[in-house]
């Protein structure tokens, strides 16, 4: 279990479109800026803002990473998810933070890569509900924030980015997509992974996932009403990278 290989998050690229040459002038350096990137599980959020990241010369904050971390601690140390208090005091012994010096950036936890065990099938199941524990949610808050201090030039994604996390960033986008097409994408990841997919049984439990996150009463799942939303429905992956790079450059030369 615990050799399993992380999904990778990256939806799939179908062909590529005509597009005008992107601009490859990083933002300036001198210049603070914070992207948040919101939005349900499958919409591309993780590839769209590591790629983005890239393009801009900006650091990259997966926080989902850091809530399936939490999820898999407290599977492996066999802690009774509705204990709170022995989850956060668990997951705060861990001392998550990232490795900023690979591509992605990698979560550690006790100072070791966790990033293949967090995309297993076990830590999927339960994150959401872990994910909701208001105290577990607060420790992660003050560890994002303490994240940007530390990288003042960031691209975060998650689900309460720009809602809890960065209500004053500088730019929020709020990725969507149908259910239908959110499961496909996840289909496609599975099995460029070399694992099998069901396409009803990874519908249902998106549909539960996007009810569970959007309900919970500590940092759910909405678009900030600042937000640039998109749906990305029917748009390639690289138009959806081109579009977020376009509104970051436009906000951020004004």
């Amino acid at each position: 279990m615990n050799a399993t290989p992380a999904v990778p998050d990256a939806p799939k690229v179908h062909a590529k479109i005509d597009l005008p040459p992107k601009n490859p002038i990083v933002l300036p350096h001198s210049r603070p800026i914070i992207v948040t990137i919101d939005g349900p599980a499958g919409t591309g959020k993780s590839s769209v803002a590591r790629t983005l990241a890239k393009r801009l010369g900006l650091d990259f904050l997966d926080t989902g990473a850091m809530y399936r971390a939490a999820a898999a601690i407290v599977i492996d140390h066999q802690i009774d998810p509705n204990d709170a208090d022995a989850i956060v005091a668990q997951v705060h012994s861990a001392d998550l933070h990232f490795d900023w010096k690979t591509d992605p950036p990698t979560i550690m936890a006790w100072d070791r890569p966790i990033a293949a065990r967090i995309r297993d099938a076990d830590v999927t199941a339960i994150v959401s509900p872990i994910a909701g524990i208001a105290e577990l949610r607060r420790l992660m808050v003050g560890e994002q924030r303490l994240i940007a201090h530390e990288h003042p030039r960031l691209v975060t994604e998650g689900r309460d980015q720009g809602t809890v996390v960065f209500p004053d960033a500088a730019v929020k986008f709020y990725l969507d997509a149908s259910p239908e097409v959110r499961a496909a994408r996840r289909a496609d990841q599975l099995r460029a992974a070399g694992r099998s997919a069901d396409l009803a049984d990874l519908l249902r439990e998106i549909i539960a996932r996007d009810q569970s996150d959007s309900t919970r009463s500590d940092g759910p799942l909405r678009a900030p009403p600042d937000a640039i939303r998109i749906d990305t429905s029917s748009m390639t992956f690289d138009r959806v990278v081109d579009t977020l790079e376009r509104e970051v450059r436009a906000r951020a030369t004004t």
